[in-house]
């Protein structure tokens, strides 16, 4: 379905200062130059291991506003991501993406809230159609999550997702991996961050960790997520024995 909206990034590190806390992360001071291949890229590590970082960047440097919704959302409520965005330089594909998102749990209600200011003049039911007749902030947090997935995804899109199981029930999270399945296969493309074990067994998805001191590609079976889960579902009663007696 033609090649991706975003093929590689490259850092300038010149562009950053020299005492960013960028440079002291590991996976991300060693990273120079990083492509896409894959329809669906997932970024997967530790907590403070950088891709959220790295997503947030790439998400800016393409246009978006840092706290999230399409490229015309222009908002702000409180800056706090990093320069890295400056150092991103950027190759796209000659493609324009048809529809384009950036979702992250952490502050979609602010995104929620500016869809109902930047309605405009639409008229209101024609414009709530497409999340199931309603307004998003009318669900619940994983409802509206997955109804703004469903209302405003378009295949030939470009979608960067930071954690979004974090609104999720599993069975949810099954629902949103159909969805990304359906539009990867329709020519769209996603980059997302997540420690889900569910979201990132989709097939064909490329995994790239941030682990030991750097960025790699990694098996789903080698991921901490997966091993973790693994290991608490097939020996659960021997997992917590384990860990509570460490907390005593």
């Amino acid at each position: 379905m033609g090649g991706r909206f975003i093929k590689d990034i490259r850092i300038d590190w010149e562009e950053i200062g020299r005492d960013s806390y960028l440079r002291q992360v590991p996976a991300l001071r060693s990273l120079e130059e990083l492509s896409f291949t894959a329809p669906v890229t997932f970024f997967v590590g530790e907590n403070g291991s950088g891709k959220s970082t790295l997503l947030e960047g790439i998400a800016v440097a393409y246009g978006f506003s840092p706290e999230g919704g399409n490229r015309n959302y222009t908002f702000s409520t409180y800056d706090s991501h990093s320069e890295l965005h400056q150092a991103i330089r950027m190759s796209k594909g000659a493609r324009r993406p048809r529809g384009s998102y950036f979702l992250r749990a952490e502050s979609f209600y602010n995104v929620a809230s500016k869809a109902e200011d930047y309605r405009g003049t639409d008229e209101p039911m024609k414009f709530y159609a497409r999340y199931g007749g309603k307004s998003l902030h009318q669900f619940s947090h994983g409802e509206s999550f997955l109804a703004l997935v469903q209302g405003d995804f378009v295949p030939g899109g470009l979608y960067l997702l930071d954690e979004p199981e974090a609104a999720l029930s599993p069975q949810r999270q099954l629902s949103l991996l159909l969805q990304i399945h359906q539009l990867a296969a329709q020519g769209a493309q996603f980059i997302i961050a997540s420690h889900s074990p569910i979201l990132l067994g989709l097939p064909g998805a490329r995994l790239l960790s941030f682990e030991e001191g750097g960025l790699h590609p990694c098996a789903y079976e080698d991921t901490e997520s997966y091993q973790v889960m693994e290991m608490f579902i097939n020996d659960r009663a021997y997992l917590l024995k384990r860990l509570l007696d460490e907390d005593e």
